[in-house]
């Protein structure tokens, strides 16, 4: 008997050693393979240091045949170790397929730092936008692809980076996303927070990147997850950011597989691995992407620019009906905020926001201004006196030059001058009426105070008005039940108006 039980122990043993080795001359044959297929596709490949000291580098594919759209790949590993190939240069083959220009971010790992793996993909995300011409790239169709903790990281350059270092499309697999370590990824949340900072709050909100999703601000997102993950749980971390994004409006797609548990990345073990690239793929031709050289046109506003009351106001407010009109010559961006004064000692003030700052970083070539409606507010337009001040800020900050022209000058205008090289046209449209009292709005004293004052900051610097509330006073029916906000039609209606003017301006 004994002898027959180390027989079969032996044949165990055996037969075990045979399936790994199998399984490692699987696994060699598929990397084997992938690289091959890398080389197929891909025209040069190299590396660049993102650091002086060259702690963290970008390993860079550029396809053969670019179709200008790059990915920025960041690999997950929990912020304690990188899975950069699995999660990132085994991608490589299928992006350059695809004409993709395609990046794996080899970042420094937290160690108490998160400044560290933060600043290493903005310096990524820019190194490729300030090579675009020289890439084959189109800088406005830059993106970021991440992987677990990496795709947390991905989702804080999403949300918190400034305008300039922010993608432009965010594809997220089976990501971290909360940094509450009770519903998400333990070490995930304490290498990136550290323990201390576990115990913030504060901290912990900030960097649950579902609590930092902007309307119109946050870049489209593609999230990929598998339902069986017991790692990283999804309906606590993906389906949260997903969840945030279509509160918001904002372009999302959700595609989770019924089994793959985590980790499964490029890797072609994944049993849905052809169905997840598919869905990718279609994804990611499906976006609408913006000539490099497109007209930039800002829509700068309140909730009506915002598009209040209007379902997925990103793809149906007046400004996605304004980029319809113009078509694909110009790049129409929405930085409208619900609630926003013009006036600086208003309640909500509109120059306070990080939309404002975004409107400045996109160096438009057109803003559109409709700012004035909820100042008329009796707790506003207590300050009625600095209305005309902000005004002339807002247009000198924008346009520095006008400030030579201007009959007076304001002291915080000229702290402004050096905000914005550029030279945008700009548009002030007049509030539409205020058909109803909501919100302690006063038509009154948009007609009577607002707007002459618009009128002859207008005038002083050469700007054109565009007159909605005149083209508006007889259409009640464009307004929804508030008497405030445009419906669907009244956006479509604001676009014409607003696209005529920028097609065919006034001088």
């Amino acid at each position: 008997m004994m002898n027959c039980s180390l027989d079969f122990v032996f044949l165990q043993q055996t037969n075990n050693n045979e399936r790994m080795m199998k399984r490692k001359m699987m696994l060699s044959m598929l990397l084997l393979l992938a690289v091959t297929t890398i080389q197929a596709q891909t025209a040069k490949e190299f590396t660049l240091d993102l650091t002086p000291d060259g702690k963290a580098q970008m390993v860079c594919f550029l396809p053969q045949t670019p179709s200008g759209k790059a990915v920025v790949g960041v690999p997950g590993g929990g912020y304690s170790m990188l899975s950069n190939t699995h999660e990132g240069t085994l991608a490589a083959g299928w992006m350059n397929g695809q004409g993709i220009a395609y990046f794996v971010v080899n970042y420094r790992l937290p160690d108490g730092d998160r400044t560290k793996p933060i600043s290493d993909v903005e310096q990524a995300i820019r190194t490729v936008r300030d090579s675009a011409a020289t890439w084959g790239i189109n800088p406005h169709d830059v993106g970021i692809m991440g992987f677990s903790a990496g795709g947390h990281l991905s989702s804080v350059i999403s949300t918190h980076s400034p305008f300039d270092v922010r993608p432009d499309f965010t594809i997220l697999f089976y990501p971290v996303i909360s940094m509450d370590e009770r519903v998400s990824h333990k070490w995930s949340c304490r290498n990136f927070l550290g323990e201390e900072g576990q115990k913030d709050p504060k901290l912990v909100r900030e960097f649950s990147t579902d609590k930092a999703v902007r309307r119109h601000l946050t870049p489209p997102a593609c999230i990929i997850m598998a339902n069986d993950d017991r790692l990283v749980p999804p309906v606590t971390n993906g389906v949260q950011y997903y969840s945030a994004m279509r509160k918001a409006g904002n372009e999302c797609a959700m595609y989770i597989y019924p089994t793959g548990d985590h980790g499964f990345g490029f890797g072609h073990w994944f049993k849905f691995h052809d169905q997840m690239l598919a869905d990718l793929g279609s994804w990611l031709n499906a976006r609408q992407t913006p000539k490099a050289d497109a007209v930039r046109v800002a829509c700068i506003g309140n909730s009506i620019t915002d598009g209040s009351g209007i379902d997925m106001a990103p793809a149906y407010g007046y400004p996605a009906e304004l980029q319809k009109i113009l078509g694909n010559q110009y790049w129409v961006k929405n930085f409208g905020v619900s609630a926003r004064t013009m006036l600086n000692k208003g309640d909500h003030p509109y120059m306070n926001e990080m939309a404002w700052r975004d409107a400045q970083a996109f160096k438009p070539d057109v803003v559109v201004i409709k700012l004035g409606t909820n100042d008329s507010k009796p707790e506003n337009w207590r300050y009625a006196d600095e209305f005309r001040h902000d005004l002339e800020q807002m247009i000198l900050t924008l346009r520095p030059d006008l400030a030579q022209t201007a009959k007076k000058k304001s002291k915080k205008a000229k702290r402004h001058q050096e905000a914005s090289p550029a030279k945008p046209q700009i548009f002030l449209c007049t509030p539409i009426p205020a058909f109803k009292s909501s919100w302690n709005i006063r038509d009154s004293v948009i007609v009577g105070d607002i707007i002459p004052i618009q009128r002859e900051v207008a005038q002083q610097y050469g700007l054109q008005v565009i007159d909605l509330h005149t083209l508006f006073a007889n259409e009640r029916d464009l307004v929804q039940g508030d008497g405030i906000h445009p419906n669907g039609k009244g956006a479509h209606r604001m676009a014409e108006i607003i696209a005529s003017a920028i097609q065919s301006p006034t001088k």
